[in-house]
């Protein structure tokens, strides 16, 4: 019987040969991840009679959507998450500043081939990129698994996406990923295990690759995944937490839907306001006015993104009707663009560094925008509110037009500032 990558790694993990799309198996995840939200899940696992959790190690806690604490509500959700870990002898413990829980999970090498991740944030399909399963799942089966380490999960229908030869320069994996939501829109991938294939995928780095997998959680994904290769591997070596098994498909497995791309197609794309499914040729929204421009998230706040922005920024400012926000996605990336000079860039262009985390990507702080403001940004959600105003506008784009707009006060192509 031949598997897709959803079917197999399923099986695996519930000790069965086989599985089908629509079957409900048990499983054991590898890692449990929670974040700012471990506070809350915990109160619920109390009211359960909870008392330990089943296997420490199993865990990932990390502090990041609220960090710096901003309120004192927040800073007594972080005291109470800090205490649990300590008497639950988790040790996978990340504490404010260490960055962002997607991130971290592969830089620390607990996101592995082979494997599944389930976490309480919509996101951790993420992991795909390392060719692990990973799943976003809710507050009360997340307690549940504290509880007695086991989950009932519904195996995906599977979606193949294949990527034809090479994005063009200055075309993204950032674009891409808005380009096929916007064609496949919002709900586009309801409830489905979301594969990439092809040379384009293939060429890109593990940076680009992330966004591309994050951003599935936007079309309704439960999953997105990767062949893990070369470069997986490689990046890996002295990583890992602990040995691993790739799992591939079945290269005739059956797929509920099968989508090609040319890459050559792909331009540069921006989602509109309200929805991440709204989403338009650069060329269309060019001359926008942008209040705000905001670098980071974990769609994309790793190195090579902010090398790319710091590219378009040396040697220029920022427009002087415009503010620039800046968050590497973790600790290990600001260190790394400290040394390679990009910070200083960013300073010197006017921009604002801040600790590494989610900050205004949720609105909780470091770049809520005023009523009536446009803020273009290189994270994974533009709805109403979604950056703490209801009443302000969000554009999405990659890192290079998010830059490329800071310096010209508008929404602009970054061919306009190429040297």
């Amino acid at each position: 019987m031949t598997q897709t990558f959803a079917e197999k790694i399923l099986a695996k993990k519930a000790g069965l040969s086989s599985t089908e799309a629509g079957q409900i198996v048990e499983i054991t995840p590898d890692v449990a991840l929670s974040h700012d939200n471990t506070a809350p899940i915990y109160g619920i696992f109390q009211r359960m009679g909870g008392e330990r959790v089943y296997d420490p190690d199993m865990h990932a806690v990390i502090l990041d959507h609220a960090t710096p604490a901003p309120t004192t509500k927040h800073a007594e959700n972080h005291r109470i998450i800090r205490e649990f870990v300590h008497d639950q002898g988790i040790k996978n413990f990340f504490d404010v500043g260490r960055g962002i829980c997607h991130q971290l999970l592969v830089e620390e090498g607990l996101a592995l081939p082979g494997e599944v991740v389930l976490g309480s944030d919509s996101h951790t399909p993420h992991a795909g990129v390392m060719g692990a399963f990973g799943a976003g799942i809710g507050r009360t089966e997340m307690a549940s698994i504290w509880a007695i380490g086991r989950i009932w999960l519904r195996v995906p229908a599977s979606m193949k996406l294949i990527v034809n030869g090479q994005l063009p320069p200055g075309v993204t994996s950032k674009d891409l990923a808005l380009r096929i939501i916007g064609d496949l829109k919002a709900d586009g991938a309801l409830y489905m295990s979301v594969e990439w294939h092809g040379e384009a995928i293939e060429a890109l780095p593990l940076s680009q690759r992330a966004t591309l997998t994050n951003l599935m959680a936007e079309m309704g994904a439960k999953n997105s995944y990767i062949p893990p290769d070369k470069k997986v591997f490689d990046y890996l070596d002295g990583r890992a937490r602990r040995s691993y098994e790739p799992i591939y498909p079945d290269a005739d497995a059956v797929y509920a839907q099968i989508v090609e791309y040319d890459a050559a197609d792909i331009e540069p794309m921006v989602a509109c306001p309200h929805t991440v499914d709204n989403v338009k040729p650069l060329a269309e929204v060019a001359g926008t006015r942008v209040d705000q421009a905001f670098l980071g998230a974990c769609t994309n706040g790793r190195l090579d993104d902010l090398a790319a922005a710091a590219e378009v920024l040396k040697g220029r400012k920022i427009s002087p009707r415009t503010r620039m926000i800046v968050i590497p996605a973790s600790s290990e990336i600001y260190l790394e663009a400290l040394k390679a000079g990009y910070l200083e860039t960013f300073v010197k262009a006017g921009a604002v560094i801040e600790s590494p985390g989610c900050g205004p990507c949720m609105g909780n702080h470091l770049g809520v925008p005023a009523i009536g403001e446009v803020t273009i940004s290189t994270a994974n959600r533009n709805f109403r509110g979604r950056m703490g105003t209801k009443d302000s506008e969000v554009y999405l784009a990659s890192p290079i037009v998010v830059a490329a707009s800071a310096v010209a006060g508008e929404i602009a192509h970054p061919t306009a500032f190429k040297r």
